[in-house]
């Protein structure tokens, strides 16, 4: 049976011969039941303390578990845009050197044709400077048969000349 402050002060206790002295039986069941009354106070203030520490710990476990989610989902995106990333990266790298590759492949075309121009117009050189050469040798030619003409023809006129002093 779980007594109350007031059950201790309402306590009224027999009276026998050779019993107690009442006034201090009295006074020690006012100081009980004070001290109950406090007690239980103070297990009332104690029992709403552990409650709202409860309340609080309860809080801060459902607080942990929420950081803990966000914590691992947030390392979860971070692994994944990392990874997103490094696709990204790896996928720009080989565009580069496709596009690297293509434009060599395009110089090492331009260049052989360029290579080839070089050695057309080389040829072509080649080419005016003997035709140039063979004009100039029958213009040479054609020289050289005006004059042995012009000489033969300055010979001719002169023996005509000294044939017709007579005349």
């Amino acid at each position: 049976m779980r007594l109350t402050p007031l059950d201790i002060q309402q306590m009224v206790f027999k009276t026998r011969m050779r019993g107690y002295d009442c006034q201090e039986v009295k006074h020690f069941l006012e100081d009980l039941a004070q001290t109950v009354e406090s007690l239980n106070h103070e297990n009332g203030a104690l029992r709403e303390k552990v409650a709202a520490t409860e309340e609080q710990l309860s809080a801060l476990k459902k607080a942990e578990t929420t950081l803990t989610h966000t914590l691992i989902s947030t390392q979860a995106m971070a692994d994944d845009m990392k990874e997103i990333a490094q696709r990204d990266a790896a996928l720009l790298v080989k565009e580069a050197e496709f596009k690297a590759a293509e434009i060599l492949r395009e110089a090492r075309q331009e260049f052989v044709a360029l290579q080839r121009e070089i050695s057309d117009i080389r040829k072509q050189r080649l080419l005016g400077i003997e035709r140039l050469r063979s004009t100039l040798r029958t213009f040479e030619r054609v020289l050289e048969i005006e004059e042995e003409e012009e000489e033969h023809s300055n010979t001719s006129d002169m023996t005509k000349l000294t044939r017709s002093p007579d005349r």
